[in-house]
């Protein structure tokens, strides 16, 4: 079935052009000028509207333990919402905890995921035990598995914790195989006296949890990860959901340099913040615990964080969706912000909230597209195949209407939560249409998508690796 995309304008990281999109089956075949394309196609009507490769989300945590609960999205219900918000792929997680073998963890995640999703997926792998075996199973992932990249933390001891001996040693295989190593970076036994301390004070509300996890935290990790990184002959790093100025500065710095350091923010860290979010009134602040915290609106970091995007020293814009609903979940931390799950869910919502940012006046629509799809997809080895529109590519394409309007709400929404952390919120632009791999999934409002119909994507080695 051939399908014919008319009318709208296409845009790319190169800008936007007046363009009709052909796709034969699951596949772009052409780019036509207005009007050229050859009759008989059925035809998608986009006047009006922005054509844009479908979204990727390259971090997300569906169904992620934590906390002494679970992620509350399953793979059906987080990438049924992802889908709706425009999102045709995601990256997820799978997880070695401490003693456990690296491939026995991928197969849980594999079972978890397998039938479930109604879009694309792959997986990045969390390392909770660096040793000798988990090392090797590193070499087999990517050349078997289709697994290219290794998240690490300098956070949570305990749980997913490494040292830097075990962080050297991970650099040092990735460098040998061409990896990337994904830096969760917080000095996690720093940020535990602080919490112990605050316990003790009995400054138990949400807002502690960003009080106790000051920015300067972040930016010694940050900066201690790219010197490991350069020790193992400038090992690949990717650091995620960066929110702080002081920690953009390590970034900025070490790109400055021809480094190998890449680094990644999400929405809320460039529009909530400390005092309006986690410091709400009772224990409503629960809602938008996450780590790295919210920061203070009092500094620079969110006008930090737009200027990082536009100079790309922020690369990519990903979610970290790992929501959890607020009653039996969040309220697990009731008396004790430590024992909150940390988590927001926003894998329906990343599409709107960076096109607001175009409103703006804060990013280009050409970079809107690369913070949300193409970056993402070249980052992380699915790139022609993924983030782009261009004969060759995958038909995963979106429809985005400028003059439509999107209100945010716990009413509205599709992600498996019980409020929303963007309640009320409203976009200046709408997702209209959802293809994915040349079938329509999502239009008007209306989703004819199903659970099963995405596949398991094996990943490459990134394109941006010297």
């Amino acid at each position: 079935m051939t399908t014919l995309i008319k009318g709208g304008t296409v845009v790319g990281p190169t800008g936007a052009t007046r363009a009709d999109v052909l796709i034969d089956g699951e596949t772009v075949t052409a780019l036509f000028a207005p009007g050229q394309a050859p009759d008989g196609p059925e035809i998608i009507d986009a006047t009006g509207k922005y054509v844009i490769p479908g979204a990727v989300d390259a971090h997300t945590h569906m169904e992620l333990p934590f906390g002494g609960t679970h992620a509350s999205d399953t793979f059906d219900t987080g990438t049924r919402a992802a889908a709706i918000g425009g999102t045709t792929t995601i990256i997820d997680f799978a997880v070695q905890r401490y003693g456990e073998v690296v491939q026995d963890g991928l197969a849980a995640w594999h079972g978890k995921a397998e039938g479930n999703c109604h879009i694309d997926y792959a997986f990045h792998m969390i390392l909770g035990g660096v040793g000798d075996e988990s090392l090797k199973a590193m070499d087999q992932l990517v050349a078997s598995e289709g697994i290219s990249s290794f998240k690490l933390f300098m956070a949570y001891p305990g749980v997913f914790y490494s040292d830097d001996g075990q962080i050297l040693r991970a650099m040092q295989k990735a460098r040998d195989n061409g990896a990337m190593i994904m830096m969760h970076a917080e000095n996690g036994p720093a940020i535990d006296v602080l919490v112990k301390q605050a316990l003790e004070r009995g400054e138990t509300d949400p807002i502690h949890h960003g009080l106790t996890r000051p920015q300067e935290l972040e930016a010694e990790a940050t900066s201690r990860a790219i010197w490991l990184a350069s020790v193992a002959a400038d090992c690949p790093l990717y650091i995620v959901h960066l929110s702080a100025s002081k920690a953009l500065e390590q970034v900025a710095h070490a790109r400055d340099r021809g480094r190998n350091v890449f680094a990644e923010t999400c929405p809320q860290y460039l529009y909530l913040t400390l005092e309006d979010q986690l410091g709400a009134p009772g224990f409503e602040g629960a809602k938008w615990v996450c780590s790295t915290p919210l920061r203070s609106r009092h500094e620079t970091h969110r006008a930090d964080l737009w200027q990082g995007l536009r100079t790309n020293d922020l690369s990519v814009v990903s979610t970290d969706h790992c929501p959890f609903c607020f009653k039996d979940q969040k309220e697990l931390g009731r008396g004790d912000f430590s024992r909150i799950p940390n988590g927001i869910g926003g894998v329906e919502h990343r599409v709107d909230l960076l096109y607001q940012g175009v409103v703006d006046g804060k990013l280009s629509l050409a970079r809107w597209v690369e913070t949300i799809a193409t970056t993402p997809a070249r980052m992380f080895g699915l790139y022609p195949r993924k983030g782009v529109i261009q004969p060759g590519s995958d038909a995963d394409i979106v429809l985005y209407d400028p003059n439509g309007r999107t209100r945010i709400s716990v009413e509205t929404h599709h992600m498996n939560m019980d409020h929303s952390a963007w309640e009320g919120w409203e976009i200046d632009g709408r997702v209209d249409t959802v293809i994915a791999r040349g079938e329509v999934i999502a239009s008007g409002g209306e989703y004819t998508g199903r659970a099963g119909r995405g596949r398991y994507l094996k990943r490459g080695l990134s394109d941006y690796l010297i």
